[in-house]
């Protein structure tokens, strides 16, 4: 874990993890679950299915990273 980022537990599948990111990533993951009207865990638990062979920080960072590319460039990207 680097300088500026927090680990939070959560539950994904009936499986507890830790997941470490800055509180800027925390925030907006915390808006686009209360604009999508899930839960963080009910939207990191779709990211993570989704994710591959990335690691689940990684998988949230570039997913939050292409939804605002997406808003910037005018696109509304939906789903994972």
């Amino acid at each position: 874990m680097t300088a500026g980022e927090l680990k939070r537990s959560i539950t994904i599948a009936g499986h507890r993890t830790s997941i470490s990111l800055e509180e800027e990533f925390w925030e907006e993951l915390r808006r686009r679950a209360a604009r999508d009207g899930v839960t963080i865990a009910a939207l990191i638990a779709s990211i993570d299915s989704a994710r591959g062979k990335r690691n689940l920080s990684s998988a949230i960072r570039v997913w939050l990273l292409k939804r605002l590319q997406g808003e910037a460039g005018g696109t509304k990207t939906s789903g994972t």
